[in-house]
């Protein structure tokens, strides 16, 4: 039979499904953003023993900090391509595998010629990782239910900071600089296992299943393999597209500055030693984690879910916590650490909490099958952010010996990001798909 009983049947089957499936796979993918964020502070918690290693200056630090971020950033949107077309199972088996070796051979290193290509590979195959994320939940999760899927994944980011940190830092004071990069290439094969054994593509059956007969065509439905492609050139036409990456950019500009330069702020201008200055880093980014699932992930979902207006919702959290990001311009008055990190702590709070909501909209405003597309577009311009933030800063504190003007300039770029989300992204709702060609 077909009609309403069919589509109970199907409904039915497509929540047996999420039911037994879903939430396992959010906490993979956060291990592996885990894993991830384990391989980028490396860099900044090895600042000192690399300059001795190397001799490499401060300018020069910027410099490789972003090494990872220039591939990361060219491969995204060919990332987002690729995950449309050959789907999230076989491209991130494929880029785990590769940035184990990565971080193997950065532990390895010689000299700084073989770290630095060590770093670019890293960036190559660690690209797909959150196009990947985005496109799973909204593949395995409906709307309603997405906030806190991917506030669990995007929440690992900061989780893997505030323990990361202390942790690698412990590392390389009792073992040096190269087991604690050769610690995260053993954890990066511990994540390839897992998601090789446990992670698979949505099944046909729940890719074209709605949760219920009123849900059909709506964008509270997963997302998806069966979808309309939608062509790259039509998504880089889309305002909200670009208001979207625009957001993304101010955020990621704040969240690598951060990543990459606290624990030397901290030690430069605060003067804390190399031991308090990785404990010292890992409050905020313990508040950020809280913050991202609470706030970003467990408030937003249960607000839509009670029937408040999902749009404003969202809306208001990502703009509301771009704004809260603009406390970093407080540690221009901070004149000892703490006050410092109760700035810096409100920012990295915000900012937390508005990301797993900007990583849902790509599933929300997907015309078709563009879902990875997007994100890899908006992960892009975030990516040029992540370049752009540790070499200014590094040019800045070279050239000043402050971390003032590198607030301020953060300050800057976090009120573009607020006008990209209010004026451009505006309503958060599906583009329309292109007209089919006769």
């Amino acid at each position: 039979m077909t009609g309403e009983h069919g589509l109970t049947t199907q409904a039915e089957a497509h929540a047996s499904i999420t039911h037994h499936k879903q939430w396992p796979i959010a906490f993979l993918l956060a291990f592996g953003v885990l894993v991830n964020f384990f391989d980028r502070i490396n860099l900044s918690v090895s600042r000192e023993a690399l300059n001795v290693s190397f001799g490499i200056s401060l300018v020069g630090f910027g410099y490789l900090s972003s090494a990872y971020s220039w591939t990361y950033a060219l491969m995204q949107m060919p990332s987002g391509v690729l995950l449309d077309r050959f789907g999230i199972q076989r491209v991130e088996r494929i880029s785990i595998l590769l940035w184990s070796v990565a971080c193997f051979g950065a532990a390895l290193a010689p000299g700084i010629g073989w770290f630095v290509a060590a770093r670019l590979l890293l960036g190559v195959s660690e690209a797909p990782t959150f196009p990947a994320n985005a496109k799973a939940i909204g593949s395995w999760f409906a709307s309603r239910e997405r906030s806190l899927a991917m506030a669990i994944t995007d929440s690992a980011a900061k989780f893997s900071t505030a323990i990361g940190v202390p942790i690698l830092g412990l590392l390389l004071l009792h073992f040096g600089w190269r087991w604690s990069f050769a610690a995260t290439g053993f954890a990066s094969v511990l994540y390839f296992l897992l998601f090789y054994d446990v992670y698979r593509d949505p099944p046909a059956a729940m890719e074209s299943a709605p949760e219920d007969s009123a849900s059909v065509g709506t964008s509270d439905s997963p997302i998806g393999e069966s979808a309309r492609k939608v062509p790259l050139a039509y998504l880089l036409r889309q305002p909200k597209v670009y208001g979207l990456a625009l957001g993304w950019g101010a955020y990621n500009y704040t969240f690598f500055l951060l990543l990459n330069w606290l624990p030397s702020y901290l030690s430069l201008s605060l003067h804390a030693d190399l031991l308090h200055s990785v404990l010292y880093t890992s409050v905020p980014w313990l508040l950020a984690g809280l913050s991202d699932v609470l706030i970003g992930g467990v408030l937003v979902d249960a607000l839509i879910q009670r029937g408040w207006n999902a749009n404003r919702v969202r809306q208001s959290v990502m703009v509301g916590g771009m704004a809260m990001g603009l406390a970093i311009l407080g540690t221009a008055r901070a004149t000892n650490a703490w006050s410092a990190l109760i700035c810096i702590s409100i920012a990295l709070a915000g900012l937390a909490a508005m990301a797993p909501v900007a990583w849902t909209v790509p599933s929300l405003i997907s015309p078709g099958n563009a879902v990875g597309g997007i994100s890899g577009i908006a992960n892009f311009s975030g990516q040029l952010a992540a370049i752009s933030a540790p070499i200014i800063t590094g040019y800045i504190v070279s050239a000043t010996h402050s971390f003032k003007p590198a607030f301020a300039v953060s300050t800057a770029v976090l009120l573009l990001g607020i006008a990209g989300y209010t004026v451009l992204l505006g309503r958060i709702e599906r583009i329309p798909e292109p007209e089919a060609k006769n």
